[in-house]
């Protein structure tokens, strides 16, 4: 099978799903309470994508004081919730996390 009729068919796949879902939900209608928890999916699937690379370094688990990425994360969890910043959070998360290597001798 050629590479492109496989690119071509994913997007088709995803686009077919993705427009499923926008064209049944405008229709049906959903528990409030199933409304209600479906706003907490994003914040599951970024902690499921972040926690895990606060949590290791060079894909080694380490929750010892001297992993850098603990702090930075931490401090950038203090930034996001209190400025509400999507830029900020993510520059102070970099800086942060290069400064706290440097401090820790990890570079």
């Amino acid at each position: 099978m050629s590479l492109w009729l496989v690119i071509l068919l994913t997007g088709l796949l995803t686009f077919g799903t993705r427009l499923s879902f926008i064209l049944l939900l405008d229709r049906l209608r959903l528990p409030a309470w199933f409304q209600h928890s479906l706003r907490f999916i994003p914040l599951a699937v970024l902690s499921a994508i972040i926690l895990p690379e606060l949590a290791s370094r060079n894909s080694i688990v380490d929750l010892s004081l001297r992993n850098p990425q603990f702090y930075a994360g931490a401090l950038a969890v203090l930034v996001a919730w209190r400025t509400r910043n999507v830029l900020l959070t993510i520059i102070v998360g970099m800086v942060s996390l290069l400064l706290f290597q440097a401090i820790l001798g990890i570079i």
